[in-house]
């Protein structure tokens, strides 16, 4: 099979300096297996694997640039050099067996200090117990959580600091991308959607304000990456709830990212409030991405129960979405990449020690 008539889903995408190889790429998922935000030999099996699967990018889960901006105790960091040095040996594993790999940056606002998926215990993790309070921009819980802090000025600059802080360690660390996490209800979309940012002043009230902490993380986080490093920033592009963040505002606003440096919008939906309604289905959040994407103005992801390699080439071929991040089909198939290329009939590098299934 030529170039020309290559599947697109199996085409490179250059970013930057960067060539990603193929456009199935893995999405950050949260492990909440860390010790003291330190990833440990779990993340290294879990990732590297994705790296021998086909995968053209892996994203590293939603880490922490604060202790206090981790969604559980059990979550990743890069706060501290410790995390960096360990976060360089996943990804020298990964560059070893030929993948590329970026981080996810994050701070969890009001929805931290939670318990993990299976913990025994749910909601708000109390002090004793070793969670902490939270900030957001405004003092209104998310259901079922505790209040937390409104953040004054001096919060937000450090804020901003610590964004800056962390992608100057995820770099040190060779992480080939940095993503800004601005979604699935964290600190950023908190800021961003009018349900959960009541505030008055220049961070609250018009899009303009409420993307305004957003863009000076970005600018940061930019200004760190230098033009070489490609910068991402996921959103949710909406609040599956009345009155909240809609489709058109998130065009806007990844308009306004790329022109604040981001190099690619991921976009997903939802995880404000809790009494969001969703109508999920197979590709359900693709024609969200296909809104933020018509704007022309910057490469845009899918992702959302993308589950095969046809399915992924349709979402591409249609002009909704430049790329296509998945998950839970990872999970289920670290190897979904070389299965998806198979399917299609893709000629694609396989480890060698795979070759014997490569046709048969």
């Amino acid at each position: 099979m030529t170039a020309l008539s290559a599947p697109r889903l199996f085409t490179p995408l250059t970013i930057r300096s960067l060539t990603v190889p193929n456009r199935l790429w893995v999405s950050p998922m949260c492990m909440y297996s860390a010790i003291d935000g330190v990833p440990q030999d779990w993340h290294r099996t879990h990732l590297a694997q994705f790296a021998s699967g086909g995968a053209g990018l892996i994203m590293a889960e939603a880490t922490g640039i604060v202790p206090e901006g981790r969604i559980s105790p059990r979550d990743t960091g890069i706060w501290n050099d410790e995390q960096r040095d360990a976060w360089s040996r996943i990804v020298g594993e990964v560059h070893e067996r030929g993948g590329l790999i970026g981080i996810q940056l994050a701070h969890a606002g009001r929805k931290a200090s939670t318990w993990w998926p299976w913990a025994a215990a749910a909601g708000s993790v109390r002090a004793e117990d070793g969670g902490w309070v939270t900030s957001a921009p405004s003092p209104v819980a998310f259901e079922g959580f505790a209040t937390p802090d409104a953040l004054d000025s001096a919060g937000i600059d450090r804020v901003v600091e610590a964004f800056a802080a962390a992608a100057r360690r995820a770099i040190d660390a060779g992480f080939d991308v940095l993503e800004i996490h601005a979604a699935h209800g964290y600190l950023l979309h908190q800021f961003l959607s009018p349900l959960s940012n009541l505030r008055s002043d220049e961070y609250g009230g018009s899009l303009e304000n409420r993307a305004r902490l957003l863009l000076r993380v970005l600018d940061a986080v930019r200004a760190v990456a230098a033009d070489g490093v490609p910068v991402f920033v996921r959103i949710s592009a909406t609040d599956h709830a009345e009155g909240g963040f809609t489709p058109e505002e998130a065009a806007a606003v990844g308009v306004w990212c790329g022109e604040h440096g981001a190099d690619l919008i991921d976009v997903s939906s939802g995880g404000l409030v809790a009494h969001q309604r969703i109508d999920v289905h197979p590709g359900y959040q693709v024609p969200l991405a296909a809104t933020v994407r018509q704007t022309g103005r910057i490469p845009v992801s899918a992702v959302g129960l993308i589950t095969t390699g046809g399915q992924a080439e349709e979402i591409l071929s249609s002009g909704a979405a430049d790329a296509i991040f998945a998950g839970r089909e990872w999970l289920r198939d670290p190897h979904f990449g070389l299965r998806a290329a198979h399917e299609l009939g893709a000629e694609v590098p396989w480890p060698p020690q795979y070759l014997r299934a490569r046709w048969r």
